[in-house]
């Protein structure tokens, strides 16, 4: 099967962003409830005050603005979406330029069972038009389930479409693999086009055997997709049969064209039905999988982004409708990495994760459907996390950071603690908002953006080792720019004199320390 980048890649990348040796620790935030079987969250463009909720059952778009949930609906689509089942409101895309136009479209099966995607148009953003602009799409579904229903705009500003198989079970009709229908595929159309809204890109035009609006095919019910903020790679959760749950993942540089294999194979295996080849070459591998005694319907996620825990960006989440397990891992060189579990930290609260959403921070937010709550991914107050590099270095194991003390700034005795630096050496403890990994010195400076000294300087011991305290009361850490307030994040760092380091630029420096803060 298609590899999408090679093993050695994947290792060469991850030595130069270097590994955390622990995980940061995360929470759960409870931004609203209330909410009547909410199926997707989501920002619109340019607008950082308002999150939108679709709700199944009552077919209506809810607004929460500045975290306070408006009794007012956006939109309400009782008089022409069903509900119940895997049917009703699925899904909601703001147009890119929203700020601008106003223009947004919307996924649901309509009263007879079949999927809509209709363009309206805000009145404020608060109240939209209740009479839709046009239609964008009409497809009839021949079984109530694996209706699909996920839409939204890729970094090339085209707004993509995922359509299950059409339902049953084992795609009876192989409409996965037909190219002359759009279930069980992805489609990319150009809204700011006329009807039909073909972009001459996409990989099928003029092709006379597959649909031009297709843009992938192979797919069983691909619930939730989303774009990597970052670098446009898409994430799918495509939904599996009676055994594997499967997470697809292309880069941000694809062309279009995959085949992700359903009804010939599920996740990794074989499924004995035709259509297509299994294990051919020419079919796109999952690139994470889990079998049924660990849920039964993936909820494909988004990857983190914002800046409020720098140590997570990159790191996608995913979760399972039925078991409310919770993952996470990143890829780095087209390849799986930092695989966690997440299920004790995140899922305590949270009941069937129907989606997962995200803001214009690149904040990520979990959908619990059966308790009607959206809920928002949060650092663990007092949370630490080792990143970087420490080494090239005069010790051969690099010289690391850590800390002692609680991280409460009204404790005021937190400290960070430097080791296996070179003995008795002239330091520098510094700290800022980002994290990098820049080649200086003999080592890497792992801190970044404007940073802040605690001063003054120190004398590591005869073991390499040096301990010291943050002033919470005194400058720099309750004042300027390097301020340590509750809830912010800050990565250390400490410099040192090296004169036997193996670059002979004389001075060297440990890997980092991202810290979250408590009041």
């Amino acid at each position: 099967m298609k590899l999408h980048r090679t093993l050695l890649l994947a290792a060469l990348a991850a030595s130069l962003l270097g590994t955390a040796t622990q995980a940061q620790n995360l929470d759960v935030e409870l931004v609203t409830g209330g909410l009547s079987a909410p199926l997707f969250v989501d920002a619109a463009p340019g607008d950082s005050d308002r999150l939108y909720v679709l709700e199944q059952n009552t077919r209506r778009v809810r607004v929460i603005e500045n975290g306070s949930l408006l009794a007012m609906p956006f939109l309400d689509l009782s008089g022409v979406a069903s509900s119940g089942g895997e049917r009703g409101l699925l899904g909601i895309a703001f147009h890119p330029d929203w700020v601008a136009n106003g223009r947004f479209f919307v996924s649901y099966t309509n009263t007879s069972g079949n999927s809509r995607v209709m363009e309206y148009a805000r009145t404020t953003p608060n109240v939209a038009n209740p009479t839709a602009v046009q239609t964008i799409l009409t497809q009839n579904q021949p079984f109530s389930n694996h209706n699909g229903g996920c839409i939204r705009f890729g970094p090339d500003g085209k707004l993509y479409i995922g359509l299950g198989d059409g339902g049953s079970g084992n795609d009876p009709g192989n409409r996965a693999q037909t190219p002359t229908t759009n279930l069980g595929k992805i489609l990319r159309l150009d809204i700011d086009l006329p009807s039909p809204f073909i972009p001459a890109d996409n990989p099928f035009v003029g092709d006379p055997s597959t649909n031009d609006e297709i843009w992938a095919l192979g797919v069983r019910n691909p619930w939730r997709f989303n774009f990597d903020m970052a670098n446009g790679d898409l994430y799918m959760g495509d939904v599996g049969q009676n055994q594997i749950e499967e997470i697809n993942w292309v880069p941000g540089t694809s062309t279009g064209g995959e085949n992700y294999g359903w009804r010939c194979m599920e996740g990794n295996s074989c499924t004995g039905l035709s259509g297509c080849t299994c294990m051919a070459a020419s079919l796109t591998d999952p690139v994470q999988t889990y079998n049924h005694g660990l849920g039964c319907s993936v909820t494909g996620g988004y990857v983190y982004r914002s800046p409020e825990i720098p140590g997570l960006s990159g790191t996608y989440f995913y979760g399972d409708f039925c078991s409310s397990r919770i993952w996470s891992f990143r890829i780095v060189g087209g390849a799986v990495t930092e695989f966690t579990d997440r299920t004790t930290e995140l899922s305590g609260p949270v009941g069937n994760i129907s989606s997962f959403g995200q803001d214009n921070e690149g904040n990520v937010y979990i959908v619990d459907s059966s308790d009607g709550q959206i809920f928002k991914i949060v650092g663990d107050c007092g949370s630490t996390l080792r990143y970087c590099q420490s080494t090239p270095n005069s010790n051969s194991a690099g010289a690391v950071m850590s800390s002692a003390g609680p991280a409460e700034i009204g404790t005021n005795n937190f400290s960070v603690v430097a080791a296996a630096a070179a003995t008795g050496s002239f330091g520098l403890f510094f700290y800022g908002p980002n994290q990098i990994m820049a080649p200086f010195g003999d080592g890497f400076r792992c801190v970044g953006g404007t940073t802040s000294r605690l001063n003054p300087p120190v004398m590591t011991d005869g073991f390499g080792d040096v301990t010291r305290q943050v002033d919470f009361n005194a400058p720099p850490a309750n004042a300027g720019a390097g301020q340590i307030t509750p809830g912010s994040t800050w990565n250390f760092q400490f410099w040192f004199r090296d004169p036997m380091g193996p670059g002979a630029t004389g001075f060297n420096l440990t890997d980092g320390l991202s810290v979250i803060f408590c009041p």
